[in-house]
C-alpha cells in the first residue's frame, strides 16, 4: 500500500511572515523599497536595485502574464505524485517583478508566453495559503 506523503510547506520566519500573512488573507504582497520605490521578488533583506535596507510590504494587483514555464513529468518528491505532470511558471506581474508559481485551471499544453493570468490562493491549512495563478477570465 502506498503511503501518502504530505507536501512540504513554506518555512515561515520573522523575515517572510508579512508575505505569508498577506497570502492567508488572499493578498499578494511584495517588498517595496522606501528609498527608490521599486518592488522586488523573491524576498531579500536589502533592495536589489539600490541596496537600501529600508523597505515595506505592499499589496500588489496579482495580475500578470506568463514569462516562461516548464512542465514536470518526472517525480522528484513523492508528495507530488498525483500532480504529475505539473507546471512551474515565471509570472511577470503588472508591477514588474517575476515570481515562481503554478498555473492552474488550464491544460499544460494550452499555456503560452504572454498568457494573462491572475492570482488565486490555495488554502492548505488554517495558517498557509499558497499563491497560484489562473488564466484571466473573459
Amino acid at each position: 500500500m502506498d503511503q501518502i506523503v504530505a507536501k512540504p510547506l513554506p518555512n515561515v520566519s520573522d523575515f517572510n511572515r508579512p508575505y505569508w500573512e498577506g497570502a492567508k488573507r488572499h493578498e499578494l504582497r511584495l517588498q517595496r523599497c522606501r528609498s527608490c520605490g521599486k518592488l522586488w521578488a523573491p524576498h531579500s533583506p536589502v533592495c536589489p536595485h539600490c541596496f537600501s535596507e529600508d523597505y515595506e510590504w505592499k499589496k500588489v494587483s496579482g495580475r500578470g502574464k506568463i514569462a516562461t514555464w516548464v512542465v514536470f513529468h518526472k517525480l522528484y518528491h513523492p508528495s507530488f505524485a498525483k500532480d504529475i505532470p505539473y507546471n512551474v511558471a515565471f509570472v511577470e506581474l503588472e508591477e514588474g517583478p517575476r515570481i515562481i508559481s503554478n498555473i492552474v485551471g488550464v491544460k499544460n499544453d494550452e499555456l503560452y508566453i504572454g498568457m494573462p493570468v491572475e492570482v488565486i490562493f490555495e488554502d492548505v491549512n488554517e495558517d498557509i495559503s499558497i499563491p497560484k495563478f489562473q488564466p484571466v477570465s473573459g
